[in-house]
């Protein structure tokens, strides 16, 4: 495999991150009370977020499947794969407005060992968020 980095064609970015959710009127009611985001673009199985320069899918599990066939949707109860990281002034007044938002927090706010204050919590339908300083 030859490095992506001697590539000029390669991309360089992300633009969407696709999350997949058992029930996407609950967690789009998420993203737009926690994260205060408007909704860029929706349909019957999907609602989209902007995050800067990134775009967040939020799509019904029907229509994943269809997307990553023959790979399968894991269940939440399988465990986390991934972590999102949204980066904060503040990681204890952050917390809590994520609480008074009626969000559980999973830990923190917490000093981790490479020098950087962090808290994680999970929207809906099982995807792991951490704030961070």
């Amino acid at each position: 495999m030859t490095s992506s980095q001697s590539d000029p064609t390669w991309p360089r970015n992300i633009s969407v991150v696709t999350l997949f959710a058992e029930d996407l009127e609950a967690t789009k009611s998420f993203y737009e009370e926690v994260f205060g985001l408007p909704v860029t673009f929706e349909d019957e199985d999907s609602a989209v977020f902007g995050f800067g320069n990134i775009l967040v899918n939020l799509l019904k599990i029907p229509a994943a499947g269809e997307l990553i066939e023959p790979a399968r949707v894991a269940s939440p109860a399988a465990g986390a794969r991934l972590q999102l990281t949204l980066p904060v002034d503040d990681v204890d007044a952050m917390c809590k407005q994520l609480t008074a938002r009626g969000v559980t927090l999973l830990n923190g706010p917490v000093d981790r060992p490479w020098g950087v204050r962090t808290a994680s919590f999970q929207d809906p339908a099982g995807h792991i968020w951490e704030i961070a300083r």
